[in-house]
């Protein structure tokens, strides 16, 4: 396997868009976020999405590629902390290991609440999280579960709160590659990806195979996941760019300005 035929993908279904039908001439390689940029820095692959608290720590090797990333307007439906009580009550919150963005915008968001509970890092398991904690982060595919399976234990979407906060979209991960990566390879792998959005976005047929994939790997109703697909995007517009830097700054404290592929 060749780590310059290699993108990449979070095992989440939320960027099933990006993935679903792409040209089996490239070899993908799925990890949960935080992985994936231990893979990207190793060479394991010349194009992922990585958190992007993940790129703030690490920015001075990686760069950006434009037009994709996994972002929301609002509600994101997958980045979402649980309990039994109300935040304002909660004096512990289990969090997940897998996702260095989601970790870094609720510590935000409690900070300007001025609620500072205790933290512990445990595995991603809405039952063991809360036996242990009074509250739990969970992201991806698993907070699409809990929630359905317990949706009066869902205390805040974050996405939802960041966009009440700043009144700009969440991206939570952005798609990087190393800065002394064949940007001509990078390119080849990004517009495979954004050829798959294309047709996601345009094409009713694949749009109903890519959910109709999705329900079956995630167990969602294609109900559910025509509403996911609305909440999620993948697409990164100028407002998404605009809501990176300001997670970028005042989440990460991050000085600099991202640097983009091209």
């Amino acid at each position: 396997m060749s780590w310059q035929k290699t993108i990449g993908r979070v095992s989440f279904i939320n960027c099933e868009p990006l993935y679903f039908g792409l040209d089996d001439s490239w070899d993908i390689l799925p990890a949960p976020p935080a992985w994936l940029t231990g893979h990207l820095i190793r060479k394991d692959c010349i194009l992922a999405p990585i958190p992007a608290a993940d790129y703030a720590k690490n920015s001075d090797n990686l760069i950006l590629v434009p037009d994709i990333a996994i972002s929301s307007k609002g509600e994101v439906g997958s980045v979402l902390l649980f309990g039994e009580q109300s935040i304002e009550n909660m004096k512990s919150i289990a969090l997940p290991s897998d996702s260095a963005t989601s970790v870094a915008l609720l510590k935000y968001l409690l900070e300007l609440r001025s609620i500072n509970p205790q933290f512990v890092e445990m595995g991603p398991d809405l039952d063991s999280m809360l036996d242990e904690c009074d509250g739990c982060l969970l992201i991806g595919d698993r907070a699409l579960e809990a929630s359905r399976a317990n949706p009066n234990l869902v205390k805040m979407d974050l996405g939802l709160e960041w966009r009440q906060v700043t009144g700009k979209p969440m991206v939570f991960g952005v798609f990087a590659a190393r800065k002394d990566s064949d940007l001509e390879q990078v390119r080849l792998a990004h517009d495979a990806l954004t050829n798959r959005l294309h047709h996601f976005e345009t094409d009713d047929k694949v749009r109903e195979d890519v959910i109709k994939v999705s329900s079956q790997k995630s167990s969602q109703s294609t109900d559910r996941l025509e509403r996911y697909f609305g909440e999620v995007i993948n697409r990164m517009d100028p407002d998404d760019m605009c809501g990176l830097k300001t997670f970028l700054k005042q989440a990460c404290n991050m000085d600099n300005e991202p640097v983009m592929a091209w």
